[in-house]
């Protein structure tokens, strides 16, 4: 149902891949921004970029599995990281690798941005994924 690519032609990407191929006629879903809100709407891990980050990693497992599908279905991420060092955004591909996620492993981008929609969020990803028959 999905084939990972890495082109041979590039360096070997560390945990993700390059591309995802889904065949025609799959169903997929196209997920909004998990965000390190809890279920009442406060924001886990004030100033915590590590565990704002797992809390990201559970907010889209469920919205996974709202529209039918898991982690393990997820063909793309862009994950947003508030800051400008490597070592931060690194942290964060830390808790994304050691996650489902890298099951695939799916192709990713990170992203180091200035700032995202709620006060004092330093993490957000966005997904598109496989929803299995």
């Amino acid at each position: 149902m999905i084939r990972r690519v890495t082109a041979p032609g590039l360096f070997t990407p560390p945990r993700y891949s390059h591309a995802s191929v889904v065949e025609a006629g799959t169903r997929l879903a196209f997920l909004a921004g998990a965000v390190p809100l809890d279920a009442d709407g406060g924001l886990v891990g004030d100033g915590d970029v590590v565990r704002q980050a797992a809390q990201v990693i559970a907010n889209l497992g469920e919205q996974l599995r709202a529209a039918g599908s898991d982690l393990e279905h997820v063909v793309y991420t862009d994950v947003y990281v508030v800051g400008d060092e490597p070592a931060v955004l690194s942290a964060v591909w830390d808790v994304v690798t050691a996650s489902r996620l890298s099951t695939g492993p799916h192709s990713s981008t990170l992203i180091g941005v200035s700032c995202l929609g709620y006060t004092g969020q330093l993490v957000e990803i966005t997904a598109t994924a496989v929803v299995p028959a």
